[in-house]
């Protein structure tokens, strides 16, 4: 096998999902830690004294403990190369989660061991059902009192209508809990804390047969008990672990341990990496693209702008999908129609980064963008001319009028508005023959307002005055023939144009949509708009 696709065989590229305050954040920078890429690891809610958790950069985060934005970041561990993507948990930024499921090619969903399932999950694992990735599940939070672990596996069974495979099983819970089984090899992992430097560091672990005669006395009597009769009832009435259901998303892998404490992490990334698939193959318009084609390929599923102050940048995301990257290459920008040089690509971690000379398949890697780029757009070798699949957009459900309040800032603005728009984040609208003094701003959940007014005053120095529209529903008009000045509509309707001069419809509730197409024959409306 060649040196290239070695490298591209131990390339693994996993999202990291889950409802906001399971454990998410904290699990990858966990990852991080026994990879190597951090001595200490940081907190989502960080102290004082304390560092934040890496993937969460941004000011706002900080501050508020919560994910806004997904981040990327690359580490080496037991000879694989991964790319971890976190994404945000709560349901007002998802819009950023489904996007960047695009790009992954498994997904770890953790679970808080009190809660179980909950409704952002329920969610998330449907993107991930709609594209067969293999579905991994990491049980957090067992360092607290939790339910009872096969309480747990049936109600993932059974609201998710997905298989589980127990790969370990938890010994105690809360501060009882010592430990993990590991079902493969047989053997019990005794986890022993310093009590200081827990969670920051790696933690101490112990091995131990199942018929040591040692292990009743360093578990307890009680706990030794309930594990020989867990072991016996999953032995009997668990499903059987079969890779193909795995790798198909219809078997889960099932894990348990604490992200914060450290216990049950190791053992959970050295399995999950034998089981997670090297990078899968694509559809486009030309068919399936097989990573290890010799010709390079990647789409982009993000763009991030201002990730350094000091030169007010974009960085476009984009997902390597076949063949191998150098720096300097030329490639076709298929939706420009035109060949480009990609200048600075970077390797990421978070908001650090460092410039790369060669990337592969399977990477996630950064390049400048002068602003060509759009979400969604393809990249090929020169002597190809294909395009991947869509990534859909949402319609907003809020919106808002929003104007600044120093006219001499418009430019800043018109600058800021148009930016954080092409993250894709937010939508920005504006009536038909007016300019963007005052813009309508279109969001998924009311929580990126307050983004959107904290990024325009901390990134661009710019105050706004937003005012709530009474609008619940979009629709884009299909027809480029329709004159929206000569359509009927109802007076509480609105027509808008988006930043691509597209014409929008902006209804008040569902009768007005109903008017609208019963008054005006022929018009066609659309509730997606096309990426």
């Amino acid at each position: 096998m060649s040196n290239y696709q070695k490298e591209i065989e131990r390339r693994r590229t996993f999202a990291i999902i889950s409802h906001p305050d399971a454990g998410k954040t904290t699990l990858t920078e966990k990852f991080l830690l026994y990879g190597g890429a951090i001595q200490l690891a940081g907190s989502v809610k960080g102290k004082k004294t304390a560092r934040h958790a890496v993937s969460d950069w941004m000011e706002i985060e900080k501050q508020r403990g919560i994910s806004v934005t997904s981040s990327v970041m690359q580490f080496n561990y037991n000879g694989f190369c991964i790319n971890i993507l976190d994404t945000p948990g709560h349901q007002d930024f998802s819009e950023d989660t489904y996007r960047t499921l695009m790009a992954a090619d498994s997904a770890v969903m953790v679970i808080d061991a009190a809660k179980g399932v909950e409704p952002q999950t329920r969610k998330l694992f449907k993107v991930c059902v709609m594209r067969n990735i293999p579905i991994f599940t990491f049980i957090n939070k067992m360092d607290r009192e939790s339910r009872n672990p096969f309480d747990l596996m049936e109600q993932i069974e059974q609201e998710l209508g997905i298989q589980t495979y127990p790969v370990n099983w938890p010994i105690g819970c809360g501060k009882e809990f010592k430990g993990v089984f590991d079902r493969g090899k047989r053997e019990i992992i005794k986890f022993t804390s310093d009590g200081l430097a827990n969670g920051v560091r790696q933690v101490e672990k112990e091995k131990l047969e199942l018929d040591d005669p040692r292990l009743a006395e360093l578990i307890g009597p009680a706990l030794h008990e309930t594990l020989v009769d867990d072991i016996e009832l999953l032995d009997g009435a668990s499903y059987e672990f079969d890779m193909e259901k795995v790798q198909s998303g219809r078997l889960s892998p099932v894990f348990f341990g604490s992200a914060l404490t450290n216990f049950g992490v190791e053992p959970f990334l050295e399995e999950f990496l034998w089981m997670t698939p090297p990078p899968l193959a694509r559809e486009s318009s030309e068919g399936r693209i097989d990573p290890f084609s010799p010709d390079f390929s990647a789409f982009v599923f993000k763009i991030q702008a201002n990730m350094n102050k000091a030169h007010r940048d974009r960085i476009a995301f984009m997902r390597i999908c076949s063949g191998a990257f150098d720096k300097g290459m030329e490639v076709l920008h298929v939706q420009g129609g035109k060949k480009i040089k990609l200048a600075q690509p970077q390797q990421l971690m978070a908001q650090e980064r460092e410039i790369i000379e060669k990337a592969y398949a399977g990477d996630i890697i950064g390049v400048f963008d002068p602003g060509i780029f759009s979400i969604g757009d393809t990249l090929c070798a020169p002597g190809r001319k294909f395009t991947f699949g869509g990534i859909p957009t949402f319609a907003p459900e809020h919106f808002c009028r929003v104007r600044q309040l120093d006219s001499l800032k418009r430019k800043q603005f018109v600058k800021g508005t148009t930016q954080i728009a092409q993250e894709g984040a937010i939508q920005i609208f504006h009536e038909p023959l007016t300019g963007m003094e005052e813009v309508i701003v279109g969001v998924v959940g009311t929580l990126q307002f307050e983004v959107f007014e904290y990024r325009l005053k901390n990134e661009y120095n710019v105050d706004i005055r937003m005012e709530g529209l009474p609008y619940q529903y979009i629709r884009w008009i299909e027809n480029e023939e329709v004159d929206p000045k000569k359509l009927d509509l109802s007076s509480d309707t609105k027509v808008v144009q988006d930043f691509r001069d597209r014409y929008l419809l902006l209804f008040t509730d569902e009768w007005n949509i109903r008017w609208a197409t019963d008054r005006n024959p022929g018009l066609i409306l659309s509730e997606f708009g096309r990426v």
